[in-house]
C-alpha cells in the first residue's frame, strides 16, 4: 500500500511538470524550479544542514542555487525516485508527510482559483498526527496557549498548555498548512481573545 507521503511526492512531481519550472509557489519568491531544487538538496546533500541550522542557511542557499541550474526534468525525476535514507519505509512517513503535502499545496495554492482537495480519512489521520506531534514546536513562536480541534471527527489536541487557549478548528490538512506558516488556508476558525488570536495569526510559524 502506497503511503500518503509517497503518494504526495508523486502528485507534487506530476504537478511540477504540469505547471512548469517558472510557475510561482507560496515559498516566498521561489519558483517551482527553486522548490524542486530545495527538495533535491534536502534529501541528497549534507549541505542541507542550513534548513535546520539557521546560521548555516547561506551554505544551503548556495547549494540550492547551484542545483537549480540543472535541467528541470532531471530535478523532478530525482525527487520522484527518492533513492535516499529519508525515503525508506517508516522514515518516509515520519519525515516526509508534511514536507510533500505542504509543498504540493505550495504549488497548487499559488495558482489563481485554487480549491481545497478532498482527502481520504486515512490521509487526514496522517496529517492529524503531524499536527499533534510537530505542532508543539511549530506553534512556539506565537507564545500563546493553543488547542487544535478536528472538525471532521471532533478530536482535540493541546499544542501549548495554558488557560484560555486559542482554539484552531478545521480539517487536519488545513491546520497543518497554518502551522507551517501558510496563510492560504480554507475553513479554519480561531476562537479566543482578540489579543491572543492576533498574536497567533501574526506569528512567524513553520520551519
Amino acid at each position: 500500500m502506497t503511503s500518503f507521503a509517497r503518494a504526495e511526492r508523486d502528485r507534487l512531481c506530476d504537478l511540477a511538470l504540469d505547471t512548469g519550472p517558472d510557475a510561482p509557489t507560496l515559498c516566498g519568491d521561489w519558483s517551482v524550479r527553486d522548490l524542486m531544487a530545495h527538495l533535491v538538496v534536502r534529501e541528497n546533500s549534507p549541505l542541507s544542514v542550513g534548513i535546520v541550522v539557521p546560521p548555516l542557511a547561506s551554505i544551503t542557499d548556495k547549494e540550492t542555487e547551484r542545483v537549480a541550474k540543472k535541467p528541470f526534468e532531471k530535478l523532478v525525476e530525482k525527487v520522484r525516485k527518492a533513492r535516499n535514507p529519508l525515503a525508506l519505509p517508516g522514515v518516509d512517513a515520519a519525515v516526509n508527510t508534511a514536507e510533500y503535502f505542504v509543498h504540493h499545496e505550495d504549488i497548487r495554492r499559488a495558482a489563481d482559483g485554487w480549491e481545497p482537495r478532498t482527502l481520504e480519512p486515512d490521509d487526514q489521520d496522517a496529517l492529524w498526527k503531524v499536527a499533534r506531534v510537530s505542532g508543539k514546536g511549530l506553534i512556539r513562536p506565537a507564545g500563546v496557549p493553543v488547542l487544535v480541534r478536528r472538525t471532521d471527527t471532533g478530536a482535540k489536541a493541546n499544542l501549548r498548555a495554558g488557560s484560555d487557549p486559542v482554539v484552531i478548528a478545521g480539517l487536519p490538512s488545513e491546520i497543518v498548512l497554518f502551522l507551517y506558516g501558510r496563510q492560504e488556508t480554507y475553513g479554519l476558525t480561531f476562537e479566543g481573545t482578540d489579543e491572543r488570536v492576533a498574536r497567533l495569526r501574526e506569528a512567524r510559524l513553520g520551519i
